[in-house]
């Protein structure tokens, strides 16, 4: 099985920004981590702030791999265009977010990828991707 995880703006800085939403572990450590616990899954990470680069990964890995998690960032409520591009592959996508975006400011409430996702998991920090590798495995 082939399993992208695909982060969008600032996660880059998992560990440094705001720990008291995002926590303090960096994502590349915890990537590590899940990769141990799933060794018969090959994962492949990208990260980018910039809009179009997630767009071009999303149709890079949407017609060669078995499963897509994704956490756009601040893109989530922003981007018709990340919406369009997860509608247009084939791929199953997972919308993940560290934070519970229901829970924080109105404007983060406004999601154009969830409904062009399979499902969407809000609020369970880093533990969100585990559970979206769960669900791929059971489908």
């Amino acid at each position: 099985m082939r399993i992208v995880i695909i982060n969008g703006p600032n996660l880059n800085l998992l560990g440094k920004r705001e720990t008291d939403i995002y926590g303090n572990k960096p994502f590349d450590q915890y990537f590590s981590e899940l990769k141990a616990k799933y060794p018969h899954i090959h994962f492949s990470q990208y990260q980018s702030n910039i809009e179009g680069e997630l767009i071009n990964e999303i149709q890079r890995a949407g017609f060669d791999c078995d499963g897509i998690i994704f956490n756009p960032g601040g893109y989530t409520h922003t981007s018709v265009a990340i919406g369009d591009a997860i509608a247009a592959i084939r791929t199953p996508v997972i919308e993940v977010h560290i934070s519970n975006v229901h829970a924080r400011e109105d404007f983060r409430k406004l999601s154009h990828v969830s409904a062009k996702a399979v499902g969407s998991i809000f609020g369970l920090g880093l533990k969100g991707y585990e559970l979206a590798v769960e669900w791929f495995l059971s489908h």
